[in-house]
């Protein structure tokens, strides 16, 4: 050896030996990675005697190469197998402590929330049926005769511009028998569900039509292109506005608790004569109980009725038509429509029922 060298072979075979021993000792891999710092890193006896060859004499440096190759191919060839041993067996550990039983019954809650929306539109067709109505929902794509003609909906009425309507085939166009107004729409309303109940089931006739109906409007805090109607119809002999106002006192309570009652004022709608706005009385409202605009009503046009083969000099009815959006928001005090639409989990587990 040079005069500066110091390569001690003893020592870096002892304490190569001695890191192979603890190596199959181990335990765990940060254990391992821990040995491997101390007999091969750069402060180990390995590391330095390597550094010695350089120093050594010229025909000293080949044999102590190979001695050092040797040593690191030992050390290595142990670790990669304890490392691959003590990884398997800490994946298999790792995979029995997350094991479940899915036969076991479990108590994990919460499970999730039925959306608000959903659960209305349930309350309010119990409501319907505990008075012995009919429960209806028809088509979302529907001819323009069902959405506007046989609702008494003349071919120049803004509702069927298309700046208000979802036209599938285009405005007006006509239609294989040539006629023109019977194409088809994205229903933006379910009073067409009633007009086929009419023709399909006759009078007397109790109906309630819930569902989704379209119409195009910007999506904002108060609308939506996509919302759900309930739309009531009753049809028979004797029927008035006192029938009408009875049944929208009754949903009113039946929503919104016992002192919830409602109001009408003078309006237009073609599908019913005399007609009126539907206000509602709610305790609730923001800056004290007061009256609240809830939908619209009145008694069926004649034009409706003789549509759909119904005399109107024997029988009579009302109609009446909420949009159930709007009553959620008002129910649950929910100021913006994006929440109703975005999908977020968060927003229906705060109706979740029970713990």
């Amino acid at each position: 050896m040079a005069d500066t060298a110091v390569f001690d072979e003893q020592a870096v075979t002892a304490s190569v030996t001695e890191g192979i021993e603890k190596i199959a000792q181990a335990s765990s891999t940060d254990e391992l990675k821990a040995l491997r710092a101390h007999y091969a890193g750069g402060d180990s006896e390995m590391t330095r005697a390597s550094k010695m060859i350089g120093k050594l004499a010229v025909e000293e440096k080949k044999a102590a190469g190979q001695l050092m190759s040797k040593l690191r191919a030992d050390f290595g060839r142990a670790f990669a197998a304890k490392e691959t041993e003590l990884k398997q067996a800490e994946e298999q550990a790792a995979l029995e402590a997350e094991t479940v039983d899915v036969t076991m019954p479990t108590d994990r809650h919460p499970l999730g929330a039925r959306h608000p929306l959903s659960a209305l539109m349930e309350d309010i067709q119990d409501f319907f049926t505990s008075m012995g109505w009919q429960i209806a929902d028809g088509p979302e794509v529907e001819t323009e005769w069902y959405d506007f003609d046989a609702l008494n909906f003349g071919p120049d009425h803004p509702a069927r511009q298309m700046q208000d309507t979802f036209y599938v085939k285009g405005e007006k166009a006509t239609d294989a028998a040539g006629f023109k107004g019977s194409n088809m729409v994205m229903r933006t309303q379910t009073s067409s569900d009633q007009v086929r109940s009419l023709l399909g089931k006759g009078v007397p006739l109790y109906l309630a039509c819930t569902g989704r109906v379209f119409r195009t409007d910007e999506l904002d805090a108060t609308h939506t292109p996509v919302f759900h109607q309930c739309e009531a119809l009753a049809v028979d002999k004797g029927l008035t506005m006192a029938d009408l106002k009875g049944t929208l006192n009754a949903l009113a309570v039946a929503m919104f608790g016992p002192e919830a009652k409602t109001r009408l004022r003078p309006s237009y709608f073609p599908f019913t004569e005399p007609s009126a706005e539907m206000d509602l009385w709610f305790p609730d409202k923001k800056g004290g109980p007061g009256w609240i605009e809830w939908g619209g009503c009145g008694m069926v046009n004649p034009n409706v009725l003789r549509s759909a083969g119904i005399d109107p000099d024997v029988y009579t009815g009302f109609a009446f038509g909420v949009g159930v959006e709007r009553a959620l928001l008002l129910r649950h005090d929910i100021n913006d429509m994006h929440d109703l639409v975005e999908g977020d989990v968060r927003f229906s587990e705060q109706f979740a029922m029970g713990e």
